[in-house]
């Protein structure tokens, strides 16, 4: 049975972000569109498939990769809680500040 997708303010802004950055670098919803559907598809499967799991230097909080980004999640036996979606390229740093 899959598990309940909260999203986190941060979270959901910080996906809204990088689908903007997107279509104003390209000019176009193509490439935006495909990028949500992976990140929300990668989503979905966590919730019905938690296993495996990429544990973080953050007690209870795991991640995933999509492309070059990353969502950072938490989970327990009834909801998926996304906390973060980072773009990897970005500096380490600033993450540390976001997770914590």
């Amino acid at each position: 049975m899959a598990k309940k997708i909260v999203w986190s303010l941060q979270a959901n802004e910080q996906k809204n972000e990088i689908l903007s950055y997107w279509f104003h670098r390209n000019k176009s919803l193509e490439y935006p569109r495909k990028l949500n559907n992976l990140l929300v598809s990668a989503i979905y499967l966590i919730a019905e498939f938690s296993y495996p799991r990429v544990l973080t230097d953050i007690d209870g909080v795991f991640v995933k990769i999509v492309r070059d980004y990353k969502i950072f999640y938490q989970e327990d036996l009834f909801c998926i809680y996304i906390i973060s979606i980072w773009d990897a390229r970005q500096d380490p740093e600033d993450l540390k500040r976001i997770l914590k």
